[in-house]
């Protein structure tokens, strides 16, 4: 261990104990190679693959929250990943058990790991991996006022930090949770209303629930109601946008599932090569089981990339009380107005605020800027393993021209044609990471990659498996090709 490692370990010493958090006043000047604002899932992901891929880079690290995981400390208690645990979290060390769900919902489907322990996998990542590599400084309950200085939220002392590299932006995206989330409506005072967190505290049971919205959020309050007896018809559901969907069968990271998850890519780009028009597209990603929605007969106008099974989905179309009346402006002690008209309510029912949007800039900017990196998504759905590929990038290429060609944004979808632009990016980028030998074998090694390595051990003899393997070479060009025609028609 190096001077500068042994500084920086002998600092968390510090800040993990009582004696260290008095001692911070002694503090009048920090310094690091890379200061990263704010210590969520992203943060997390970047800063692991950078102390893999980098020999003596300091990294210091201002979080605003009490312990690593960003948004999962305020998260609903009974939040699960939507997508397998196998490839979430950090490169470095395993979330998932390697075991499939035996009962619930994901019955038969590798576990989604629940957010109590998504919260306790950052903290030991942090804590035995990071703090002890003596390169990592972790300053919780702070809040970065830029230009290199930091407050403590505890103390209100304020510190500087002499940044040699970079400083990498992790809160860019800007996350909103239920838990703290405002409302774009008023409420009156007398109305039961409350964040999906809230539900668990329910002590005397109500005439029945109003769900308002109409994502993720919305469908896991309804689910989470109907799994725990709520009869259907007590459950009112407002949903201002219908969303398209994608089947966690497809997202299954096992040659078990080889026909459902890399049939579902070539299913993908055989539907654009075939569609000979947008509306023409979404039949066949219907058809072809890439999309599905809760009501077949409401097309949606909406895509996040939400991801459920058929038995989520089953529960949710149990639900027969559901208003599509655009968004609520206002709830009263009588009834609910929204955009396209109002419905009746009650004191007796308890209104569940589920609008909060994940993710609230949808800005896009480059990634590499000087000496600043501001995270985003570089592959589809898949958040953690892009901001892992960047740090990546970030330790083996020289310049922002470089490093912006190979991490291009991919847009967050919001409306349902920006499935289009979204799978166009994906394709360009995997198309650059392809002709490069050092990352096609990185992302071969990357645990939370999870398909790569799918592709690579199929079975050369397996007949199944090469056709579809033949079937997604066969139409990736001319995918593309039409993928670029429709979004001329989109713009």
């Amino acid at each position: 261990m190096n001077s500068k490692q042994a500084s920086a370990l002998l600092c968390n010493n510090f800040l993990l104990s009582n004696i260290g958090l008095n001692s911070l006043n002694s503090f009048t000047l920090l310094e690091t190679d890379y200061l990263i604002i704010g210590g969520g899932a992203t943060a997390m992901a970047f800063v692991d693959t950078l102390l893999s891929e980098t020999e003596e880079d300091q990294i210091l690290i201002i979080d605003r929250n009490h312990q690593p995981g960003g948004h999962w400390n305020q998260a609903y208690p009974f939040v699960r990943l939507h997508q397998p645990s196998s490839f979430y979290g950090v490169s470095s060390a395993e979330l998932s058990k390697g075991i499939k769900d035996q009962v619930g919902f994901n019955a038969g489907f590798f576990e989604l790991a629940s957010g109590a322990a998504v919260k306790a996998y950052f903290d030991d990542v942090m804590r035995h991996r990071f703090l002890p590599s003596g390169r990592v400084q972790y300053f919780p309950m702070s809040n970065y006022d830029g230009e290199g200085k930091f407050t403590s939220l505890l103390t209100g002392e304020v510190q500087e930090v002499r940044v040699n590299k970079k400083v990498v932006d992790s809160t860019y995206l800007q996350t909103r949770i239920p838990a703290t989330h405002e409302p774009n409506f008023t409420v009156a005072e007398e109305i039961p209303f409350i964040p999906i967190n809230e539900l668990v505290n329910i002590s005397e049971p109500p005439e029945g629930f109003v769900v308002i919205g109409g994502g993720k959020t919305g469908m896991d309050a309804c689910v989470w109601l109907l799994d725990n007896q709520v009869p259907a018809d007590r459950i009112s559901w407002i949903v201002p946008r219908d969303s398209w969907l994608l089947d966690r069968k497809t997202t299954q990271p096992s040659q078990e599932f080889f026909e459902s998850t890399v049939g579902n890519m070539a299913a993908q780009f055989e539907s654009v090569a075939q569609a000979d028009s947008i509306p023409d597209l979404f039949k066949r990603l219907e058809e072809n089981g890439v999309l599905t929605r809760v009501d077949q007969d409401i097309r949606p106008k909406m895509f996040h990339g939400a991801t459920v099974c058929q038995k989520e989905l089953d529960m949710l179309r149990s639900i027969k009380k559901v208003i599509r009346l655009g968004r609520v402006k206002e709830i009263t002690t009588e009834q609910i107005v929204l955009d396209e008209g109002s419905i009746p309510t009650s004191t007796n029912l308890i209104h569940i605020d589920c609008t909060a949007s994940a993710i609230s800039n949808l800005e896009i900017t480059p990634i590499f800027q000087g000496d600043r990196i501001i995270p985003q998504t570089i592959r589809s759905y898949q958040p953690l393993f892009s901001a892992s590929l960047i740090a990546y990038i970030e330790a083996h290429f020289t310049t922002d021209a470089e490093k912006n060609g190979l991490c291009q944004v991919v847009p967050l979808p919001n409306h349902d044609t920006d499935w289009i632009r979204m799978l166009a990016t994906f394709m360009m980028n995997q198309y650059s990471w392809n002709q490069h030998r050092s990352i096609r074998k990185w992302l071969l090694g990357n645990r939370l990659d999870g398909f790569s390595q799918l592709l690579a051990e199929a079975d050369r003899h397996d007949p199944v498996k090469q056709g579809i393997i033949k079937r997604m070479r066969d139409n990736i060009m001319p995918a593309m090709v039409k993928l670029q025609q429709f979004m001329k028609e989109l713009s």
